[in-house]
């Protein structure tokens, strides 16, 4: 199982790309994978998605708190609980990292880290292509974000009860999608969608189901109204490591 997840967002200078991100899938990610307790590590690099994506970001409201503002880069951690990220702490850990390690993840600017517990999962028609407990899709998007008032709260979790999560266990190209909670980290929610592929993403989600809450009546844009999200949020992802085959 992997009820908990570990999500690290950030920036990288470009000329430290290649460098860190050379050192990250050649022993870094391979480490935190074979730590025990760690069900899998993912690594996305941020593609942003298509237009009406660049629209949904300038309609969401971001938080104007001193909040880190890393957005290229998504590492995620998944474990059977909470509970493993703090048996040892593995965000003290890694902060405290010296030597390579620590030269290396100095590297790492805008760093922003929370630890999320599952609150609720569905499978989508391709969730055969993520066996329980392994690594999430090669294409996801997720978000972070707090509401603004307790009624806001109870409506968004309305609104993923039934509309959201139940879109998505029928859409094409879905694997799934995680509602998650945070328990340390800025935001108070999370969503996490997994696709086969960007283009499936793009084409089952983004220009239908994400792009109808551009209609200011809608469910969708009265809950965009009044959620706040983290810098960046929603983040597109293609997955990096492991490999995509």
């Amino acid at each position: 199982m992997d009820n908990g997840i570990w999500a690290t967002w950030y920036d990288l200078d470009a000329g430290d790309r290649t460098r860190f991100l050379d050192w990250l899938h050649g022993e870094y990610a391979p480490a935190l994978n074979a730590r025990p307790g760690f069900a899998w590590v993912a690594h996305y690099e941020s593609v942003g998605g298509g237009a009406d994506m660049a629209k949904v970001r300038e309609t969401v409201g971001h938080t104007g708190a001193d909040v880190p503002g890393g957005t290229q880069f998504l590492l995620l951690v998944g474990a059977p609980s909470t509970h493993t990220f703090y048996t040892p702490n593995a965000i003290q850990r890694e902060r405290a990292e010296t030597g390579r390690t620590g030269d290396m993840l100095a590297m790492r600017r805008g760093t922003r880290s929370c630890i999320f517990l599952e609150e609720a999962r569905v499978n989508g028609p391709d969730g055969h292509q993520r066996p329980l407990g392994t690594t999430p899709g090669p294409a996801i998007q997720m978000g972070s974000f707090r509401t603004r008032s307790f009624d806001d709260e109870s409506d968004a979790g309305s609104w993923y009860a039934q509309d959201r999560l139940p879109r998505m266990a029928g859409m094409a190209g879905c694997i799934g999608a995680r509602k998650l909670v945070c328990v340390a980290g800025w935001p108070k929610h999370g969503i996490l969608y997994e696709w086969t592929s960007l283009q499936a993403r793009l084409d089952g989600f983004e220009k239908t189901v994400e792009a109808a809450g551009l209609d200011a009546t809608s469910w969708t844009a009265r809950l965009w109204r009044n959620i706040e999200h983290a810098p960046g949020s929603p983040t597109v992802g293609r997955r990096s490591w492991p490999p995509v085959a």
